[in-house]
């Protein structure tokens, strides 16, 4: 049996599906709420559903669990209620390492690109203490994730009780299906949507005199990889440390916005518009994932090209009565 955090949401829901798929009994920890989340789990039933509140009496009952992905988080960079996003993501995570240790079971968790912040200081894993607390994430939730590596770090180097296997992934822009519930969707959707209201894709006009309007950099990173880096780490429980998980080439706004033409069939068109003020100090204009760590660790899968992620994810997704994975 295997637990997922944030099993219903974006990346946890596509995680979820593949292990149903290879044949894994589950367990989801996550809150459905209202909307059309439920759809993101439709097709593959867990075997339980737990409320994040409900997560302490669960696991009081000593299930016999393989391994947890954690993957619950509170993601939203507009939610600035600092002790609730702290609570969520540093010490229900801490509390889950510990209860791992404890009896024995794997834990594999999400960190984030967002830690990085502007990239100043580069996009190297490096999972020291010194190393993370070098780093300057520009939000609270960047803030927050930083936070937890740095103790899983602590921890580590101390010697303290840890789990029989622990990895920590930062992913970079993650886009494809089961975002739609997400307030922040990933901009590939957000453009094709952009088409869908019968307009150009927008992009933001660079704030940068050495970047042209639409040279900003992310590097874009299609589920079913994300996916597969997770499971990668499931086979392999001789696998631990922090680990980038991203394309390791960057690709332009503009190249990203030329993409969902293609896919979608329009012309390619560009609207550029000013960046709102509230987010100018805020703004990565380049990301990159160094991903040396993880393929030395030897994953050797190549990562899905921006042509092909997009092509997939608008033809066999978007334009499809079931977007649904």
């Amino acid at each position: 049996m295997i637990m997922l955090t944030g099993g219903a949401g974006f990346i946890g829901s596509n995680l979820h599906s593949a292990l149903v798929a290879h044949g894994y009994e589950t367990v989801i920890v996550d809150r459905l709420g209202s909307d059309q989340k439920w759809r993101n789990v439709a097709k593959h039933l867990p075997a339980r559903l737990i409320a994040p509140e409900a997560l302490e009496g669960f696991l009081a009952t000593h299930p016999p669990l393989e391994a947890v992905f954690h993957l619950g988080a509170i993601s939203d960079t507009a939610v600035t209620d600092a002790d609730l996003v702290w609570a969520v993501n540093v010490e229900t995570s801490l509390a889950l390492w510990r209860w791992c240790a404890a009896r024995g079971v794997r834990f594999i968790y999400t960190s984030s690109a967002a830690t990085y912040g502007d990239g100043s200081v580069g996009f190297d894993d490096d999972a020291s203490v010194a190393g993370l607390s070098r780093l300057r994430p520009l939000n609270l939730y960047g803030w927050t994730k930083k936070a937890f590596d740095v103790r899983v770090a602590r921890m580590v180097s101390a010697g303290e009780p840890r789990p029989p296997q622990w990895a920590g992934l930062k992913f970079f822009n993650v886009y494809g299906p089961n975002e739609y519930h997400k307030g922040m969707i990933s901009v590939v959707k957000a453009k094709y949507d952009d088409i869908l209201a019968g307009h150009a894709p927008r992009l933001f006009r660079s704030e940068r005199p050495d970047i042209a309007d639409g040279g900003q950099q992310r590097d874009f990173t299609w589920v079913g990889d994300a996916v597969d880096v997770l499971q990668w780490l499931l086979d392999h429980p001789g696998v631990n440390g922090l680990f980038n998980a991203g394309t390791g080439q960057a690709r332009s706004f503009l190249d990203m916005a030329h993409a969902v033409c293609d896919a979608a069939g329009v012309v390619r068109e560009v609207d550029f518009i000013e960046m709102p003020e509230s987010l100018r100090e805020k703004y990565q204009s380049f990301t990159q994932a160094t991903m040396t760590k993880l393929r030395a660790a030897g994953y050797e899968r190549e990562f899905t090209s921006l042509e092909a992620g997009v092509l997939h994810y608008v033809r066999d997704y978007l334009t499809q009565p079931d977007p649904y994975r």
